[in-house]
């Protein structure tokens, strides 16, 4: 059996176990007690919610390598209000720098009822906001939010809340899930 860890990552944390600026303060040390498990994938540090850790190099691998096409959702909280134009464009899939990304779902949702972000979102009052959830199929640098800008809708909160079936729903920041697979 393989060990899969579904952390909650908080914002601030760098995917990774060693090699923070600020010490093991901002790294999986201080939140993960569990020997030989290894990030499937990254999420940056200005974003929050679901990383996936495992000892299992082959899972690791069919979870991380974009070929496998597995899903990954996100709640993104925009700057800006999203019209059915830049829904549409997000959906059919966005030219970035380094090409065209794949077909992804998009819509307009509620603010979802997740936990405080600390430090908070900068908030300003002559500027809406509001949210929606993307699932894309790939994983490239930063992609999400260069989705997001290329449409007019810049990023300010971003939170994986799903790959494939694992989910972050019920799993505190900076906690996490152990399960078997």
């Amino acid at each position: 059996m393989s060990r899969l860890i579904l952390l909650n990552k908080p914002f601030g944390v760098l995917s990774q176990f060693t090699g923070g600026k600020e010490g093991v303060e901002d790294t999986l040390a201080h939140l993960v007690d569990v020997p030989d498990v290894y990030p499937a994938g990254r999420l940056d540090k200005d974003s929050e919610g679901l990383l996936l850790l495992t000892d299992d190099g082959k899972l690791q691998s069919r979870i991380a390598e974009p070929r496998y096409k597995i899903a990954k959702a996100y709640l993104v909280q925009v700057e800006g209000e999203p019209g059915d134009d830049a829904l549409e464009k997000l959906s059919r899939g966005v030219e970035l720098k380094d090409g065209m990304t794949r077909p992804a779902r998009a819509k307009r949702i509620d603010p979802p009822p997740v936990w405080e972000r600390d430090p908070p979102v900068r908030y300003r009052k002559s500027v809406p906001d509001s949210w929606i959830a993307l699932e894309i199929t790939e994983g490239r640098n930063r992609q999400v939010r260069r989705m997001t800008a290329a449409v007019g809708l810049p990023t300010l909160r971003l939170i994986r809340w799903r790959i494939g079936e694992w989910s972050v729903d019920g799993i505190a920041p900076g906690t996490y899930r152990k399960i078997e697979v």
